[in-house]
């Protein structure tokens, strides 16, 4: 088999960058991913196994029945490389398992939003935690500020929103973060990212929540991180309205951005009064994503790519390649045998004049070492023939 092989010009490096929109929408205590709709399965309630608001990763166990142990696992032989899966930590992978022995994770992975709420003064190490990321924000914006004279994160109450980077890539995308907070069924108030700084600005709303918070800054977006923090306190709906928004029927509270996203994944169901039924939450943004792309120029020159090894490239009447010779020293093959003509004709008789060619039909991209890690298939055989300069675009998606 002869090889080609591609000349400085016939390999281009490309970053494509994109912007994947997400949306999700809250209600009762179900989180809804790009409006759709999870479908039971044969075997499961949902034929990806994830449940509605959550993506799968690499969509694996598609409505399997788990009651035949029929689930796809990963699993790492414990050896003298100690690898192992992130979820078992050094402790246990040192007493629990011997060299030799098998540890297994489990498929299907997902991942979703969710929503954390923090009342005055209670215990938030994951708010902690983003202490010097956003203090390292503030040259956008003093709200990023972790404690200063617009609030003190360590204590006051807030909302915290986790957005996992498989939804949005790099990073969030600066001026597309909205929020939009319903009350039976009617839009009370929206946020947006409108200024490209982080802060979360109510723009629109009805005239009650206008009227209280128009313009204010209701929390901020770390775009690197997926995380937004909702400090608005003022109330959206009239101040006689309270809704349970943390279970707790005792402590009913006012509606204000700092419970937007309340039922995300957070433990909290809807009581049987139905009171947060009647809230529910729009957050929509877009993502950075960078796409490595490599394209790769095949060339079939004239005169080049006119043999095939298809035993169809030979006349029917011919016996190929019984016809070779073999021994325990050597192995001949004919070297008389005709090939078969395909050339088209006017006329059935006589037929075109003799000409080679063939049809290309797959192209194989080989590494340094001539092993084969790329196949291009063409949806039809491609016509070469000796007279003709042959030209195939590869793109490959890293």
């Amino acid at each position: 088999m002869f090889l080609h092989k591609f000349g400085n010009n016939d390999i281009i490096y490309n970053r494509v960058k994109t912007y994947p929109r997400c949306s999700f929408f809250i209600y009762d205590a179900q989180v809804y991913y790009n409006n759709q709709m999870s479908y039971s399965g044969s075997f499961t309630s949902t034929t990806k196994n994830v449940p509605n608001g959550h993506i799968s990763l690499y969509e694996l166990n598609i409505d399997r029945d788990v009651n035949l142990n029929s689930y796809i696992y990963p699993f790492i032989t414990k050896d003298g490389g100690r690898t192992s899966f992130k979820t078992i930590s050094t402790t246990a992978f040192d007493n629990t398992f011997a060299y030799g022995d098998t540890v297994t994770s489990s498929y299907p992975l997902s991942a979703s939003i969710s929503k954390k709420y923090y009342q005055h003064g209670t215990s938030r190490k994951h708010i902690t935690a983003l202490k010097n990321t956003m203090n390292n924000y503030t040259a956008l914006s003093d709200h990023y500020s972790f404690s200063s004279s617009l609030g003190d994160k360590s204590t006051q109450s807030l909302g915290l929103v986790s957005i996992p980077s498989i939804f949005y890539g790099s990073s969030i995308r600066k001026g597309s973060v909205s929020l939009k907070y319903y009350v039976t069924g009617t839009l009370v108030a929206e946020l947006q990212d409108k200024n490209q700084n982080g802060e979360l600005i109510q723009v629109s709303g009805t005239t009650f929540a206008q009227n209280r918070g128009s313009g204010s800054v209701a929390g901020v977006v770390l775009y690197d991180e997926g995380f937004l923090v909702l400090t608005g306190s003022w109330p959206l709906e009239h101040t006689s309205i309270t809704r349970d928004y943390i279970n707790d029927l005792t402590d009913l509270k006012k509606s204000s951005w700092q419970f937007f996203g309340v039922g995300a994944n957070d433990g909290i169901n809807p009581r049987a009064d139905k009171s947060l039924c009647s809230a529910s939450f729009d957050l929509s943004f877009e993502g950075l994503n960078y796409v490595n792309t490599v394209t790769m120029f095949a060339h079939a020159d004239k005169g080049h790519l006119n043999h095939s090894n298809n035993p169809t490239y030979i006349a029917r009447s011919q016996t190929y390649p019984s016809s070779s010779v073999t021994s325990s020293y050597q192995y001949v093959e004919e070297s008389q045998l005709d090939i078969k003509n395909t050339m088209s004709s006017s006329y059935a008789d006589p037929t075109a004049s003799f000409a080679k060619q063939t049809y290309i039909s797959r192209i194989g991209i080989y590494d340094d070492q001539r092993n084969l890690i790329g196949i291009a298939s063409l949806a039809t055989p491609v016509k070469k023939t000796e007279e003709r300069d042959l030209t195939f675009k590869l793109k490959y998606d890293i």
